[in-house]
């Protein structure tokens, strides 16, 4: 007998297989314009960004409004939302327990738009 047998039962997941995946070409549109951060804090968990999780960054993005932008203010680094209100620009945390930032008058330089959050389900091993 020149065959295989499984000692298991067969996966119906076997049927959608697909060749081997490249994350880093699934989530680098622009290599030389891309890094990765780690995320600290829960001031973003309402976008799913969590204390850990490993951010894509692209820095040839343009910062539109809404979208979500690592921003260095006053020299510190932050992850918030980029949002125009009446009276002006703010970065905005998706988590109600912080407040939005004002821009105005303040030192402020963004580093890139976020892209890609990558992170562990909970039970997950890490």
């Amino acid at each position: 007998m020149g065959c295989r047998v499984r000692a298991g039962f067969p996966s119906p997941a076997d049927d959608h297989l697909e060749a081997e995946i490249d994350l880093h070409a699934h989530v680098v549109k622009r290599p030389a314009a891309t890094y990765f951060v780690r995320a600290e804090g829960d001031s973003m968990v309402g976008d799913g960004i969590h204390h850990g999780d490993l951010l894509v960054v692209d820095r040839s993005l343009e910062p539109l409004p809404g979208r979500v932008v690592i921003v260095a203010l006053e020299g510190e680094p932050t992850v918030k939302r980029l949002a125009h209100r009446e009276g002006g620009v703010y970065l905005v945390a998706s988590n109600p327990r912080f407040a939005p930032i004002p821009l105005a008058g303040r030192e402020c330089e963004v580093w890139g738009v976020v892209t890609h959050v990558v992170h562990a389900l909970g039970g997950a091993a890490q």
